[in-house]
């Protein structure tokens, strides 16, 4: 059974606690971290930019099922889990089907779950050879109907859609939550010891690091307003070694790192780095710039955390520990 939170190695769980954990982890990518076309597709990458950070879709499944089906004992990493060689193992494109029938999926479930409207998304274009070995160049805006390409995907229940997490303590059980508040309380106090972003960061993410991130607005907001602007975690300045595995959680107000998974409310998403060994000269032990967006309005209700002046926010490395630095984190509200 495949291992939608894949750290590496194969967990010690029954079928039953995997299944349970591959439908939460579902639900936190498709639902309630793909609230925006931002948080789920990723941020723009135009020519000559910077490149932003993935989404929801490519940075959890998408690239846990990458690693988990490679074999990186591989002579020359040329396996499944190896960004260049990816495409040589035939289960690649059964895997991007299903990415692209996700994002099918995606946008039926409302909100402002629908594609981006930008022409320089719309437009961009790529260049194949066709059946008759002729190039023709192919636009965005021409694939994003598969019914206009002469297919569509069979209707199939998603049973991740009723799969929302929960917290794994209740809110008056949550020692980690009392201190929160009591932090908020009285900001200059030292109750807990735990540093903001700005004294530890930037950092190699080689521990468990647990830092108190300051929200924009402390005040519970109602539907109309978590409609317009989506409640932010940026993980910025990521440094990533670019032909190492890499992934890291990301936990909200959590109780103990070792005890969370995906079925936790307090689990708010995670990064993954499918390694990419480049064979090119000078091209060896490269490293990509990049920063992690997670939506996390929903996880605040569930957590009842949305009066909460700030969150504990940790960071747990899984996989690759020192191979990912991160140059900051806050919590911001975006249209």
């Amino acid at each position: 059974m495949v291992d939608l939170d894949f750290n590496g190695t194969d967990p010690n769980i029954s079928n039953a606690q995997q299944t349970s954990q591959n439908l939460t982890n579902m639900y936190r990518q498709m639902v309630s971290l793909g609230r925006t076309p931002e948080t789920f597709l990723g941020d723009p990458y135009r020519a000559g930019g910077v490149p932003g950070g993935g989404g929801s879709l490519e940075n959890m499944a998408h690239g846990a099922v990458h690693v988990w089906t490679g074999d990186r004992t591989q002579p020359n990493f040329e396996n499944m889990g190896d960004f260049y060689s990816a495409a040589r193992d035939p289960i690649f494109y059964a895997h991007h089907s299903n990415i692209d029938r996700l994002w099918t999926v995606w946008k039926t479930l409302g909100g402002r779950r629908q594609d981006f409207t930008d022409p320089d998304f719309l437009n961009t274009s790529f260049l194949f050879y066709d059946e008759k070995a002729q190039m023709v160049r192919i636009r965005v805006r021409d694939v994003l109907d598969s019914s206009k390409l002469g297919y569509v995907y069979q209707n199939v229940t998603n049973p991740w859609i009723n799969s929302r997490p929960t917290p794994r303590v209740s809110r008056a059980l949550s020692s980690v939550r009392r201190l929160v508040e009591a932090k908020a309380a009285d900001d200059n106090n030292n109750v807990m010891n735990f540093p903001r972003p700005k004294e530890i960061f930037p950092t190699k993410l080689d521990h468990v690091i647990k830092v108190m991130v300051k929200r924009p607005n402390k005040k519970k907001r109602n539907k109309k307003e978590k409609n317009e602007k989506e409640e932010i975690l940026i993980v910025e300045g990521l440094e990533v070694e670019s032909d190492v595995f890499v992934k890291f959680d990301v936990l909200i107000n959590d109780e103990d790192e070792t005890l969370i998974s995906p079925d936790n409310a307090e689990f708010a998403g995670s990064f993954v780095n499918v390694p990419h060994h480049s064979h090119g000269k000078g091209n060896k032990n490269s490293k990509r710039k990049t920063k992690l967006k997670l939506a996390i309005t929903e996880l605040l209700e569930d957590l009842d955390a949305e009066n909460d002046e700030n969150v504990l926010v940790t960071f747990v490395p899984k996989n690759g520990s020192g191979a990912v630095k991160i140059g900051g984190v806050k919590i911001v509200l975006e249209d």
